[in-house]
């Protein structure tokens, strides 16, 4: 029985689109917003890629450069991620239009970008349905005014692509179950996909057997990176809610002695003895939060001390 690897995974994708150019092409004229006369004729990759290397973050790149059916120019900037992914892929999508010019050049000269983002798992949007998102630039004081071509995101969130089998024939629909069905667990293949000869082909390539030692060691460190990116979202998340706490806990404090403050007021007790009354209060407050974190330190160094 074979064995599938996972598409979304870096060296997959690779291998199938990156040495495939018409299974890329297949894939992009299903996936991106494009008019007919737009469709993809020709495409190749630009060398290099457009964003700085972060090694904490594991997200398949590829820059192509794409010609339509009246031979005109354009570039698409693909990521997949498995985190929140707008700002990455507006920062990277952004670097390719200015990585375009050299100087001298004039602004005439820049072909339109599309960024393209495959949001593997997570949601941008959690109480909206949609699973497809274009963002363009457009005047909001200009009714008339058409929104740009020359920046355009899309944006797919697999977590909330549902499309069932039998359900549509449509391609775009068929090339985004191939990159949610596909993967390790993996053992009957719907018809539908293979029914169309890219994806077939495409389904073919991703066999773990086509995969040599050291792209199936490159796999299972992509897998490794992608958990250690999702703890560390998942730690940030958790220690931006305990700050929160805390500053509404030192608020609610605050809040509470101001109200005392008041009460002892209306009550004719002079001014003096209020503000001597808050300043206690302040200096106890401020040595029990002292005993308190040392109290916590002095747990961390025995905690520290039973793991050696």
């Amino acid at each position: 029985m074979a064995r599938y690897l996972d598409p979304k995974a870096d060296v997959v994708f690779k291998k199938v689109f990156a040495k495939n150019p018409h299974l890329l092409k297949s894939f992009l004229n299903a996936v991106l917003p494009l008019p007919a006369e737009n469709k993809i004729a020709e495409l190749e990759y630009l060398p290099g890629k457009q964003i700085p290397h972060l090694p904490a973050y594991k997200h398949t790149i590829a820059d192509i450069k794409c010609r339509d059916l009246y031979d005109r120019g354009f570039i698409v900037e693909i990521q997949i991620d498995w985190t929140d992914s707008f700002q990455r892929l507006l920062f990277s999508t952004s670097q390719a239009i200015v990585k375009q010019l050299e100087n001298g050049e004039a602004y005439s000269t820049l072909q339109p970008v599309y960024g393209l983002g495959i949001v593997a798992d997570n949601t941008l949007e959690i109480e909206s349905p949609d699973w497809y998102h274009h963002y363009q630039l457009a005047n909001f004081g200009n009714s008339n005014s058409k929104p740009t071509k020359h920046l355009q995101l899309i944006l797919i969130e697999l977590q909330k692509f549902t499309a069932q089998p039998s359900e549509d024939k449509n391609l775009r629909l068929l090339w985004l179950r191939f990159l949610r069905e596909i993967n390790d667990k993996t053992v009957i293949i719907s018809q539908e996909l293979l029914d169309v000869p890219e994806i077939a082909e495409a389904i073919s390539i991703a066999e773990s057997e086509n995969y040599s030692l050291a792209e199936l060691n490159a796999y299972e460190a992509y897998w490794e990176a992608v958990k250690a990116e999702k703890t560390q979202m998942i730690g940030t998340f958790d220690e931006g809610r305990a700050l929160g706490e805390a500053i509404g806990e030192a608020r609610g404090k605050v809040e509470g002695k101001m109200e005392m403050a008041e009460a002892m007021l209306l009550q004719g007790i002079p001014l003096e003895v209020v503000a001597n009354v808050s300043v206690a209060a302040t200096q106890s407050a401020v040595k029990k939060n002292k005993n308190k974190k040392k109290n916590n330190n002095t747990v961390k160094d025995k905690t520290a001390h039973i793991k050696k």
